[in-house]
């Protein structure tokens, strides 16, 4: 499919950022790059719900770069229905797994203001993990207001409010094979 710039959907106008080919070959960049530090018992923890299309593929590419990581699910909140985040995280599912003595990889969708994967970084931390990792497909470095950094990152975004590739709107876009800007999300 050729590269997009603007579509049409449920009357939103939808600004592609970032083409499905463009993360497709990014993803498996980035699955080779957390092979090239040599995780040992990994365990790979998607934050839900943003992260689940990225996590998905990125565990889809760890097999060509020879990563058999065991998997588990975090679901933190701080967004719930708004386009800004709260500042209040909510555990709405932990970890079941130990990390006692394990390399661990969060995966999220977005790094921007950083408080919601500080604080999964900090509990797995505080629970043993030997080395906790963050991989975001995007980071929003200007939004920041904790110190954190992503050890692997897809794209840098601009400052706008993005949907697709498992991001939403009010629990919408997420299906989109692409990263994609709302240019008029009012309406």
């Amino acid at each position: 499919m050729p590269p997009m710039s603007d579509i049409t959907i449920n009357g939103h106008k939808i600004e592609v950022l970032f083409a499905e080919r463009t993360i497709s070959k990014r993803v498996d960049e980035l699955a080779r790059e957390v092979a090239s530090v040599k995780p040992q018992q990994l365990l790979v923890v998607p934050v839900l719900k943003g992260s689940f299309i990225f996590a998905a593929d990125l565990l889809r590419a760890f097999y060509d770069a020879k990563l058999l990581p065991e998997v588990d699910f975090m679901m933190l909140a701080s967004y719930r229905d708004k386009t800004v985040s709260s500042g209040q995280i909510e555990v709405l599912r932990d970890v079941e797994t130990d990390v006692r003595g394990r390399d661990v990889l969060l995966i999220d969708d977005i790094l921007e203001s950083g408080r919601t994967l500080a604080y999964a970084k900090d509990l797995l931390v505080a629970r043993g993990a030997n080395r906790v990792m963050v991989a975001v497909l995007l980071d929003k470095p200007g939004k920041r207001a904790v110190s954190i950094k992503a050890d692997f990152c897809g794209f840098e975004c601009p400052d706008k409010f993005v949907v697709g590739y498992g991001m939403d709107m009010a629990h919408a876009y997420r299906e989109l094979p692409f990263v994609g800007h709302v240019l008029n999300p009012d309406k």
